[in-house]
């Protein structure tokens, strides 16, 4: 039987306000356990939560990027449940009325495809705190760090059909949340992660199969192989005539498996109602306009503006605007050096070899973009070759300098003297007779062979276009 997967997303989107959601504790990672708590997040009794307007500016602000309805008026919830890092025994959630609603994602595929995923809803909520089990023998520690840190939920429609289709809409969310600088959108740290919903249904079926919830799967790469496991999984059991269970599952990396946490559970099994220490949230047309006003440059914008203002190729494009630091940098220098094309060679060639090589995110990439800008601007007056740039590059990328202290100190700049150049490609020509002749006999093929033999004996310092020129003319002779 012929077997089609649905999936859909639930995202975890931490919110990069300075405070909770619902107290005045700080957010910032990698506190002391238990020290940026108050007794709100400790859930006390006789606190009250205050909210903090800062994370309703940032959920609309992704509503509207995402082309969503942005609903004036929302209201939490408790969504009641118990776990030691829930010291409440609810979390304040939304779910009748969340601040945002039906909204939409367009995702590229490999094949050139674009396709449409839908966003059901975003709603406010407060994360959980941490537990710990590593060195506590036997026992749980409890962090209260994250508890109530505030939380962007987008769910999206069952509109996937493979891991590849997740993979891309959740990578296109990661770059949207970050353009808007809504959140920091750092998987190793917990601030961007995702719930996966995987079920089958037999192809042509209209219904859906019942469905397993991966929950909290913070890396891409993770997400892809959790589907595929996930699917296998499902896969096994239906086609040897037996039934999958709703249940929530766990993605095990290391053995690169998916495993039973609980059956699933339904919304009405949390007893949701609305939270009576909190009025509802009401926003005006007004403020929404106001919002949608001071929105960045999206993505899918700047994308087409790279195509059609700076002639890059739609691949060249794609992979400039995929960051936002990465988008803002490129702009800065191929402004400045005013070509777009030599810009983004250096950016997608040079630059993300050395920062894939060791494993660096490009907001931490050491060469500032004026550190680049006069590098390539060293190229484009003739001071250094292409390839003597390359050289500079790596030391500038090793702390030595800006392009002209390394220049003069290596003492690469480049030979454009012609006499000086005539000089090493005569004595090229005179070292190398068999291969003149056969030039001349009608191979112009040689010519490279030439032009790397004076290259080699300037030490790369040659003008390459000038030794170009001149070995043409005097093997011509």
């Amino acid at each position: 039987m012929q077997w089609e997967v649905v999936i859909g997303l639930e995202i975890h989107v931490q919110l990069s306000t300075k405070s909770k959601i619902f107290s005045g504790s700080s957010t910032a990672y990698g506190a002391e356990p238990n020290t940026q708590m108050s007794t709100v997040d400790m859930g006390l009794p006789g606190v009250l939560p205050v909210f903090n307007g800062e994370a309703l500016r940032k959920s609309v602000m992704f509503g509207l990027a995402v082309g969503a309805k942005i609903n004036n008026r929302s209201v939490f919830d408790r969504k009641n449940y118990f776990y030691p890092d829930s010291p409440k025994a609810y979390q304040i959630s939304q779910l009748y009325y969340p601040i945002v609603g039906e909204g939409y994602i367009d995702i590229e595929l490999d094949n050139g495809v674009t396709k449409r995923i839908g966003v059901t809803r975003a709603h406010m909520e407060e994360d959980a705190g941490k537990s710990l089990h590593e060195n506590f023998h036997g026992q749980t520690g409890i962090d209260l760090n994250r508890a109530g840190t505030p939380l962007l939920e987008i769910v999206s429609e069952p509109d996937m059909r493979s891991a590849v289709e997740a993979v891309a809409y959740m990578k296109k969310i990661h770059s949207i949340v970050r353009y808007l600088g809504v959140s920091d959108g750092n998987m190793q740290e917990g601030s961007f992660r995702c719930d996966a919903n995987v079920s089958l249904r037999p192809k042509g079926q209209e219904e859906f199969g019942t469905r397993a919830e991966l929950k909290n799967i913070n890396s891409f790469r993770f997400v892809e192989k959790a589907i595929n496991v996930e699917i296998e999984r499902q896969m096994d059991i239906l086609e040897s005539g037996g039934r999958v269970v709703q249940e929530t599952r766990l993605y095990d990396a290391d053995k690169n498996e998916t495993r039973p946490m609980r059956s699933k559970e339904e919304a009405n099994d949390y007893r949701y109602f609305p939270d009576p220490d909190l009025l509802p949230i009401v926003i005006s047309d007004e403020e929404i306009e106001a919002i949608r006003a001071d929105l960045p440059e999206l993505p899918d914008v700047k994308y087409t503006r790279f195509i059609d203002e700076l002639g890059l190729t739609g691949k060249d494009a794609a992979a400039l605007t995929v960051d936002r630091d990465l988008a803002d940098y490129y702009e800065q220098v191929q402004q400045t050096i005013g070509d777009a094309k030599m810009a983004a060679n250096w950016l997608l060639g040079d630059v993300s070899a050395l920062l894939n090589k060791n494993n660096m995110d490009f907001k931490d990439c050491p060469v500032s973009a004026e550190l680049l800008i006069d590098l390539l601007q060293r190229i484009k007056d003739n001071t250094i070759s292409g390839k003597i740039a390359k050289d500079v590059f790596e030391a500038m990328w090793a702390g030595e300098g800006d392009a002209d202290a390394i220049i003069d100190k290596k003492g690469l700049k480049q030979i454009t003297d012609t006499d000086a150049i005539e000089a090493i490609i005569d004595e090229v020509i005179n070292n190398n007779p068999a291969q003149v002749a056969e030039f001349q006999s009608g191979k112009d093929k040689l010519i490279g062979f030439f032009v790397g033999q004076v290259m080699k004996a300037s030490k790369g310092k040659a003008n390459p276009a000038q030794v170009n020129q001149l070995l043409q003319q005097k093997l011509k002779q």
